[in-house]
């Protein structure tokens, strides 16, 4: 298996700690986020791990990581990102991609890992629990995610109306099996660079717009499902929250920083 960290971003919601350095890089209990994640891939047996970069990617690459590099970081999102990489996919081996300001326990991987689908995406079921940790209005905040049988991924990414339209939350966790990757790079390449998607140009769309690209032409997207297990590092109070409840133990209850350590 190979993975692919997307990490091109600076991540200004966490300056000034990202004056210096990418946001993968900021560190949480005396550890950057990318060490810990790489850590849980590690103990997973995944060691083809490449970080597709951009802001200070000299810092990433000074810290033994093989890198790729988005040059247009700056001008583009998610999904431009990750296919700046696009030499490094093939269809040999299933591709882990993984969003660089998350972390996350064992478990959520190994949920992850053990899906068998074209296309599986990582949802945290008790996404409410965590969201009201962050926020006053979860719902100002969630996007929809939507389920069909069997665990088939319907929608995501669009505005809810109310908590009925959330059965869960996407956490930047996707796994494309092998022999379909060729298949995402043919999707990506034929797509109407012209287009908007969720009203956002080609080179800035959502990867959750991608998703729902795909499922809007009958790939069979899945999810894997967890009960909370991860962290996103999005801000300043974020990462100030979980230094705080880390230090008086009640962070466990959310994620476990042992799997990353």
């Amino acid at each position: 298996m190979k993975a692919l960290i997307l990490a091109a971003g600076q991540g200004s919601r966490l300056r000034p700690l990202t004056d210096d350095r990418p946001k993968c890089l900021v560190e949480l209990a005396g550890k950057s986020l990318l060490e810990r994640q790489a850590t849980v891939l590690r103990h997973a047996g995944i060691q083809d791990i490449t970080v597709v970069s951009g802001y200070r990617a000299d810092q990433i690459s000074a810290r033994g990581f093989s890198i790729r590099v988005n040059p247009r970081y700056a001008t583009t999102n998610m999904v431009a990102t990750l296919f700046s990489a696009v030499d490094l996919m093939d269809d040999a081996q299933d591709l882990l991609i993984c969003y660089g300001d998350i972390i996350y326990e064992s478990r959520v991987l190994n949920s992850l890992l053990s899906v068998d689908a074209p296309i599986t995406v990582m949802i945290d079921r008790q996404w409410l629990r965590y969201w009201r940790l962050r926020m006053d209005d979860p719902l100002t905040d969630a996007e929809t995610l939507k389920l069909g049988p069997a665990g088939r991924l319907l929608e995501l990414g669009k505005k809810p109306r109310d908590y009925s339209e959330i059965e869960g939350q996407y956490i930047g966790l996707i796994k494309v099996r092998a022999g379909h990757v060729e298949k995402l790079k043919q999707v990506y390449a034929s797509m109407d660079h012209a287009a908007t998607y969720d009203g956002k140009d080609f080179d800035n769309m959502y990867m959750t717009s991608f998703i729902q690209y795909l499922i809007n032409h009958d790939w069979d997207v899945r999810v894997a499902e967890t009960d909370n297990g991860w962290l996103e590092v999005d801000s300043v109070s974020d990462l100030q929250r979980y230094e705080a409840m880390a230090t008086d133990g009640a962070l466990e209850a959310f994620c476990r920083l042992q799997d990353s350590m």
